[in-house]
C-alpha cells in the first residue's frame, strides 16, 4: 500500500496500489499520515519525494468505491483533507514525482507538495464535478494560488484532464522531463539535503506564510534571528569565508 524508505537524507514515499493506479483511500491516509509524523521527528530526513508505482499513475484520484458509499458524517471527519495539510506542514520540503495520471485526490496530493516534477507523459486533472462532488481536499484553493483563479476554474468546471505540457505552460510544475520525473525528484531533493536543514525549514514556514496570505513579514525576520544564532550558520560562513581567502 505504501512503501516507505529513507536513503541519504532523502525521504521516499511510494503509493503502492498499482492495480486501482494508486487510488487513495482511507487506510493509506492514515499510513502515510503516521509516517509523515515519524519523519518529522528524524533530523535524517531533509527533503521527502512522493511518486506512484506502476508507471501509470501517480495517483488517479480517490478510491471511488470507497467515496460511493461515504456519508456526510464520515466526509466530516477529512481524512485526505488532513493528510493533505500534513504534507504541506512537513517541516522539510516534499517533491511530487508525477509519470502517468494524477487526477482528482492525486493531483490534490501533488499541489500539497512544495514543489511537482511531471514527466511529459503525465495527466493532470480535477475531474470530481462529472462525479457528482467537487475538489475538497485542497484543490479548490491550492490550485488558484499556484496557477491563477481563472485557469483554476477552468479545470475544475470543466473536469477535463490535462496533459503535462499545457499544464507546465501554466506554471503547475516546477520541473518537466522527458521521463522518470522519479529520478529527477530525488535529484532536486539531493540539492535541498545538502543545505543546511533548519535554515530550509524556516524558509518553508515563511514561504507557506506568504501563499497562505498570512503576516509573512514577521514570520521571515523571526526566522532569520532564530537562524543567525544557530551553530551551522557559523561554521557554513565560516568555510566560505576560508574557501574565499585561499583563492
Amino acid at each position: 500500500m505504501l512503501n516507505a524508505t529513507v536513503d541519504g537524507g532523502i525521504g521516499h514515499l511510494e503509493l503502492d496500489r498499482p492495480e486501482v493506479r494508486n487510488a487513495i483511500n482511507r487506510e493509506l491516509c492514515e499510513v502515510m499520515g503516521r509516517t509523515l509524523d515519524e519523519w518529522a521527528a528524524r533530523d535524517d530526513v531533509r527533503a521527502v519525494v512522493i511518486s506512484g508505482a506502476g508507471g501509470k499513475a501517480f495517483a488517479a484520484g480517490a478510491d471511488i468505491a470507497e467515496l460511493k458509499e461515504r456519508t456526510h458524517k464520515e466526509s466530516f471527519l477529512a481524512w485526505t483533507q488532513r493528510l493533505l495539510q500534513k504534507v504541506e506542514d512537513f517541516p522539510r520540503p516534499t517533491i511530487a514525482a508525477l509519470d502517468g495520471y494524477a487526477l482528482g485526490g492525486g493531483l490534490e496530493l501533488a499541489l500539497a507538495c512544495d514543489l511537482r516534477v511531471a514527466a511529459k507523459t503525465a495527466k493532470v486533472g480535477l475531474p470530481e464535478v462529472t462525479l457528482g462532488i467537487y475538489p475538497s481536499a485542497g484543490g479548490s484553493w491550492r490550485l488558484p494560488r499556484i496557477v491563477g483563479l481563472g485557469r483554476a476554474k477552468e479545470l475544475v468546471f470543466t473536469g477535463r484532464i490535462v496533459a503535462a505540457e499545457e499544464a507546465s505552460r501554466w506554471g503547475l510544475f516546477e520541473s518537466l522531463v522527458e521521463a522518470d520525473a522519479l529520478s529527477e525528484a530525488k535529484r532536486i531533493a539531493g540539492l535541498i539535503a545538502a543545505n543546511a536543514p533548519l535554515a530550509v525549514q524556516v524558509a518553508k514556514v515563511s514561504l507557506n506564510a506568504l501563499a497562505r496570505r498570512e503576516a509573512a513579514a514577521p514570520v521571515e525576520w523571526l526566522g532569520q534571528a532564530l537562524l543567525f544564532d544557530s551553530e551551522e550558520k557559523r561554521a557554513r560562513m565560516t568555510a566560505f569565508l576560508e574557501k574565499k581567502s585561499k583563492k
